[in-house]
């Protein structure tokens, strides 16, 4: 495979390579591809939660467990009011 860099995306490797860190280009490359790997799982993973949480609050609302916003409104600020007081 051959790969192709801008002068940027070559600085940035060079960069890279002269703190020592990293000893070859494909270090370099296999440390990005790993951190993207991550990325792409943790992303993965949040978007399960929150399609999950979402169909909890679906299920919650259509069971009348629901409140109305301004009464979210209102607690939030409330909660928010206390986590600045508590940090004075």
């Amino acid at each position: 495979m051959s790969i192709t860099l801008t002068s940027e995306q070559e600085k940035i490797v060079q960069d890279l390579l002269a703190t020592g860190k990293f000893n070859t280009i494909g270090d370099v490359i296999q440390a990005a591809l790993h951190l993207l790997e991550q990325e792409s799982y943790s992303y993965q993973v949040w978007v399960e939660e929150t399609k999950e949480k979402l169909d909890e609050g679906i299920a919650s609302l259509e069971r009348g467990e629901g409140i109305d916003g301004e009464t979210f409104v209102n607690q939030l600020l409330t909660d928010l009011q206390q986590v600045k007081e508590s940090q004075k």
